[in-house]
């Protein structure tokens, strides 16, 4: 029987999700990791690798309702209390609103930044709050601080995570379980090839180390802290600045920076 804690992050085949995983692996916690393509299975394999007890791996499309359900079905199936959430999943599309993007492409956006997140959430968290216990890690993006220009759908996805984040945090303060935002800003991970972003400024430029963002954000959270701008010096500064920005300049800002063709200047 283990007595290793039980982490679960789903957006775990790669990138922020995939370090995140490994940040958990290395304090001794068994996983359960999900994500929707067959990279799961590698990620889970290098994950035993480094020496992690028990990793399982979960094939499931969080952009279907079907699909979170069947996540869940896992989760519970394994009997354990999950003392680690991590909401990590996600996606973009860039381009414009208006005859630049699909329809289906935006909605898919929404099913897994947003709907999937509460989901998850709803199915694991009333377990945590019965306990008294439990840490839950929400990935946000500093992109949840101003109008996404050319990612119209996706930053307000992030609003909405950001929102969200915070406003259970206040719900459970007292309740045993700590909430926290993870707020990355562009980090070298395959999102932006994804998202169609590959001819943009932000797209083609240098971008922040994935596994520096996953150590602030595991440091974050089992400091109980309510969200960590994430990423190098200057990204961070990045974000501080848009606080005191008003809106049209930030959504000037992004333009420049999402616009497609931009990264051929």
């Amino acid at each position: 029987m283990t007595t290793n804690d039980f982490a679960v992050v789903t957006g775990a085949s790669s990138g922020i999700g995939y370090e995140l995983a490994r940040q958990l692996a290395g304090k001794g916690h068994d996983l359960l990791i999900i994500a929707e393509d067959e990279g799961i299975e590698e990620a889970a394999t290098g994950l035993r690798r480094d020496g992690v007890n028990q990793v399982a791996a979960v094939h499931a499309d969080l952009a279907d309702y079907a699909g979170v359900e069947h996540a869940w079905t896992a989760i519970a199936a394994t009997g354990r209390d999950v003392d680690v959430l991590v909401l990590n999943a996600g996606r973009g599309i860039g381009g414009a609103f208006v005859g630049g993007t699909d329809l289906a492409d935006e909605l898919n956006v929404i099913a897994v930044n947003v709907t999937s997140t509460v989901h998850l959430a709803k199915r694991v968290l009333p377990g945590m709050v019965a306990r008294g216990s439990g840490r839950v890690l929400v990935t946000s993006s500093i992109a949840s601080m101003m109008p996404g220009t050319y990612q119209a759908v996706y930053n307000a996805s992030k609003s909405f995570t950001q929102s969200f984040a915070e406003a259970l945090r206040a719900e459970l303060a007292d309740t045993g379980v700590t909430v926290t935002a993870l707020m990355p800003g562009p980090t070298d991970t395959n999102f932006f090839h994804r998202a169609e972003m590959d001819d943009t400024r932000v797209g083609s430029s240098d971008k922040d180390d994935p596994a520096q963002v996953a150590e602030q954000g595991i440091r974050a959270l089992f400091k109980g802290e309510e969200k960590v701008l994430a990423g190098s010096l200057g990204t961070r500064a990045q974000a501080v600045a848009s606080k005191v920005l008003p809106d049209r300049a930030k959504a000037a800002m992004h333009s420049r920076m999402a616009e497609p063709g931009s990264g051929k200047d």
